[in-house]
């Protein structure tokens, strides 16, 4: 290798660690769960919040998740801040239209979420989003089988819809 594709190479890693750094210069990197300016941090915040009643079993499963991650197993807040208010809907469906093995079909269970999640002091929507989670199943030939493997996979799927929306609701109040 000759001097000058050594020196080619010097400059082009000098030039590309340069480049990274400029990047980097103008990131702004805040922590989720930093202290605000009132004194209080985001996982205070996000424990006060009022969720709204739910329609069905599997809407009380993900308010009831929701519930358990945003107060660490408190329960809900006696004086919210926030308000989340959520519709939950479910969605069935069999991957394969014929049996695979065992008598059993391939499917999966759609949660969508559509969800407001509002300021109480003053009416203000911090955010309105629609999130989907899904779980894959195994549907059985018998019926209680397949009902259970059905409520099974909406149970999985509205507690993986409850952390996404957590996450959601964590950055909303951290913009603030």
């Amino acid at each position: 290798m000759s001097n000058v594709t050594r020196d080619f190479l010097r400059i082009g890693r000098t030039a590309s660690i340069a480049a990274v750094l400029v990047a980097l210069a103008g990131c702004q990197v805040k922590p989720l769960y930093a202290v605000s300016p009132a004194g209080t941090s985001t996982g205070q915040q996000i424990a006060s919040i009022e969720f709204s009643q739910a329609d069905d079993r599997i809407e009380q499963v993900v308010r009831n998740e929701l519930i358990f991650l945003t107060s660490g197993g408190a329960g809900e807040s006696k004086n919210p801040a926030y308000k989340l208010t959520m519709n939950v809907t479910s969605f069935r469906q069999n991957v394969l239209d014929e049996q695979v093995t065992n008598n059993l079909i391939p499917g999966r269970v759609t949660l969508t979420a559509d969800y407001a999640f509002t300021r109480l002091s003053d009416g203000k929507v911090l955010r309105t989003a629609q999130r989907r989670s899904t779980a894959l199943l195994d549907v059985s030939a018998q019926e209680f089988a397949e009902m259970r493997a059905y409520r099974d996979a909406e149970s999985r799927a509205a507690k993986q819809l409850a952390e996404f929306i957590r996450g959601d609701i964590a950055t909303a109040v951290g913009r603030q």
